[in-house]
């Protein structure tokens, strides 16, 4: 069993900072892509930033510039960084990730999401 645990969330005044974190936990023989989702009320869930074991990022057009995804593999762990912040980015934010089980089971995980409230 793994566990995703997110951290970080909160309520920030437009032009402000976040950074959340996300722990990975459990039966990991190795941890693949990580990645930040997001979902505003009544919208899809949304890509927000990927990165690779190898450190390659990707970012959806409407964060790029403003936020930084990175990981430290030692620690499991997964993070975003948001500045800039807009109001149009208060959604619920999930981590994900691709986990190697053994050297032949990969699995999907999610975490269980935290409020990013961006207002005035």
């Amino acid at each position: 069993q793994v566990q995703l645990v997110e951290s970080g969330g909160g309520l920030v005044l437009p032009g402000g900072s976040l950074r959340l974190s996300c722990a990975a936990s459990g039966s990991i023989f190795r941890l693949n892509d990580m990645g930040w989702y997001r979902q505003a009320p009544g919208k899809w869930r949304e890509l927000v930033a990927t990165i690779t074991s190898g450190g390659i990022t990707n970012y959806a057009v409407s964060v790029k510039g403003r936020f930084t995804i990175s990981r430290d593999n030692a620690k499991n762990t997964v993070y975003l960084q948001m500045n800039s912040l807009k109001p149009e980015d208060t959604a619920v934010y999930y981590c994900n990730a691709d986990v190697a089980l053994s050297k032949w089971e990969n699995r999907g995980y999610w975490g269980q999401g935290t409020q990013v409230t961006v207002s005035s």
